[in-house]
């Protein structure tokens, strides 16, 4: 698979504080790329030495298959998770300074942020000051500027932050845009609702580790501890001594809208659903079933847990 980004055992260091650690991720281009942990975990240390804003004590970082450098960001988008607007400026004279250190012409620029005022519905914003706009008006301000010259490689740090459901679900509805016009976005979050909808790949750091990587579909799948859930119409014992052999442990739920009854199923192994599947049927009036695989957010948990009983905590 062709990567815009990859990062080769990639260590920083603060004073006594090691914020990275032999850290090593591939970014696909094209992709929705998570950067996931809890505070501290070294994440924004990641996200400013990929934006060439400080540099690794050791460890490569490629882009575009070469080796990473400060000519790079002129093709690198980052709104970082710290906003920063001048107060006193106008929006719009704001927005076309921070085009034009982007290298726009100004005529270009005005133009751009004309079309993505609007499209935002900000338009009214234009000749009022910074100071002027809500937490919410800010970001998306500053999402225009971030995405204006149409950069490669997109990075949010907590995009999402200080919105409000309708807002944050058209800045969601943007960032698949800008994906599916074949921009490439890491975006670090603890959202982990908006990871199952928005992100290809994932990779979670925790304290200054890479400790899982890979795609949120097969990670999750990964996890699954093999929990089905049956739809059906017959008897509740039929159904239950039918699938006894295929389970571990059984539980009954409530029914469905349609009036159908449910049953969860953990099977010994992944393998025995179709033999599950069939012995269902035969002892009553199947109407469907689904795999129950387990959130994004309990695999954070359960990682991290799991890493953080094996790694002394760093003093």
């Amino acid at each position: 698979m062709d990567n815009i980004i990859t990062v080769e055992g990639v260590s920083k260091s603060f004073a006594k504080h090691k914020a990275l650690d032999n850290v090593s991720l591939a970014v696909p281009r094209g992709s929705v790329y998570g950067l996931l942990g809890p505070n501290g975990a070294g994440k924004t240390t990641l996200i400013r030495t990929i934006n060439h804003i400080t540099a690794p004590d050791t460890g490569t970082i490629t882009f575009n298959g070469h080796r990473l450098t400060a000519a790079d960001t002129a093709t690198i988008g980052y709104l970082p998770e710290e906003r920063g607007l001048y107060k006193k400026m106008k929006v719009g004279d704001q927005a076309l300074f921070f085009a034009r250190l982007k290298g726009l012409g100004k005529a270009e620029a005005t133009a751009r942020l004309k079309e993505w005022f609007e499209h935002l519905e900000i338009s009214d914003w234009w000749d009022k000051k910074v100071e002027e706009l809500s937490k919410g008006m800010a970001q998306k301000v500053q999402f225009i500027v971030t995405v204006l010259h149409r950069p490669q490689l997109l990075i949010f740090d907590e995009p999402f932050s200080g919105f409000d459901p309708i807002n944050a679900n058209i800045l969601k509805r943007e960032i698949l845009k800008l994906r599916d016009e074949g921009a490439t976005v890491i975006f670090s979050t603890h959202n982990m609702a908006s990871v199952e909808e928005l992100c290809d790949e994932i990779t979670l750091i925790n304290r200054s580790h890479n400790i899982l990587s890979g795609s949120v579909r097969e990670l999750r799948r990964r996890f699954s501890d093999n929990s089905y859930e049956f739809s059906y119409d017959g008897s509740q014992d039929a159904i239950r001594a039918a699938l006894q052999p295929m389970t571990r442990n059984m539980a009954d739920a409530p029914t469905d809208r349609e009036g159908l009854r449910r049953i969860i199923v953990n099977l010994h192994d992944s393998s025995d659903l179709p033999l599950a599947v069939a012995a269902a049927n035969g002892a009553v009036r199947l109407e469907g079933f689904r795999a129950l695989l387990p959130s994004m957010d309990d695999i954070f948990i359960k990682t991290v847990e799991a890493a953080n009983l094996k790694t002394p905590v760093q003093q």
